[in-house]
């Protein structure tokens, strides 16, 4: 009995294996190659799959979905001899996995190698100042290279990115200096035009100040003209109107002689030849004024009596 036990248990681990390898679950977005005796057969895709045992195995499974993989820095001279540092980073994804398996024996490192020497010739044909400032065109001239090579093993580069570009120290720390300098010139030109643009502004404020000063008091000079002679006209219509005789002006002519002598400053002040006409004027006004004759009891006139010289200086005011 326990050979027969013996036999059962080796047929039933032998199922359990043909089961196993019989039933294949391929997970999704994966493919699973299928050999026969060493030879491609089919491609398995995702969901429960059939295969048969001991003469079907799996020679590889594929994962569909779009890859990342990033590069190491890679040494690569310009076009004026300077040697930077690239690190690239690749978008893949395999479309053909059987084309995946068998057109090349390692696509990850196929794809390194053609990334290299694809960077190599571009970055080659330019000067450093063109390789940092024109990654988008060494991304699309690496993508369409990498896309039409990959394309016959079933790998499609969807996007090629460079993630760093470092130029040596020597040129770095000359970049860095001549940035400064840049800045350094700029902030002076920002700084002098502001100065340049505040002198014009306080120039122009300062002009039109002084040019409304200016027409302001030209208006006031001209009002204080236009007073004066409205006054003067005033004072001569009036002058005219009252029609003044001479004892009338002989009169404040010597009233305004005081006002000539006001002033401490005044040691010293000419009398005009006027003043003689005036006193004559004026002394022949007072003496004119004397009593009124008085009539006789027949109602008529009698002569008044003659006066002496001493009787006129008597009777005349005296003038200081």
């Amino acid at each position: 009995m326990e050979p027969v036990i013996i036999v059962l248990i080796i047929l039933v681990v032998l199922v359990f294996i043909a089961l196993i390898k019989t039933i294949q679950v391929i997970p999704q977005a994966s493919a699973a190659i299928v050999e026969r005796f060493g030879r491609y057969t089919r491609t398995l895709n995702a969901g429960l799959n059939i295969v048969v045992p001991f003469i079907d195995s799996i020679r590889n499974r594929i994962d569909l979905r779009e890859q990342v993989v990033p590069f190491p820095p890679q040494p690569v001279i310009t076009q004026d001899n300077l040697v930077v540092n690239i690190d690239t980073v690749i978008y893949y994804q395999v479309t053909d996995a059987r084309a995946a398996t068998y057109e090349v024996a390692s696509y990850i490192q196929a794809i390194e190698q053609l990334t290299v020497t694809t960077l190599r010739n571009i970055i080659g044909g330019m000067d450093l100042e063109r390789t940092l400032t024109s990654r988008e065109e060494i991304n699309a001239a690496l993508r369409g290279v990498l896309d039409e090579a990959t394309g016959k093993w079933g790998i499609r580069v969807n996007r090629v990115e460079l993630k760093a570009i470092e130029p040596p120290t020597s040129i770095q720390d000359s970049m860095e200096k001549q940035m400064r300098a840049d800045r350094d010139k700029r902030a002076a030109i920002l700084t002098a035009e502001g100065i340049r643009q505040s002198q014009i502004l306080t120039a122009e404020g300062e002009k039109q100040s002084a040019i409304l000063r200016a027409e302001g008091e030209a208006k006031a000079a001209a009002l204080r003209a236009e007073g004066e002679a409205q006054a003067i006209r005033t004072v001569f219509e009036s002058i005219h109107a009252g029609d003044p005789d001479q004892k009338l002006l002989s009169y404040q002519y010597l009233q305004m002689l005081p006002k000539i002598a006001e002033g401490d400053a005044n040691k010293l002040w000419i009398v005009p030849s006027e003043i003689g006409d005036a006193l004559k004027g004026l002394s022949g006004a007072i003496g004119n004024f004397g009593p009124m004759p008085s009539g006789g009891s027949n109602g008529g006139s009698t002569p008044p009596s003659p006066r002496t010289p001493n009787d006129d200086r008597r009777e005349r005011p005296s003038i200081d």
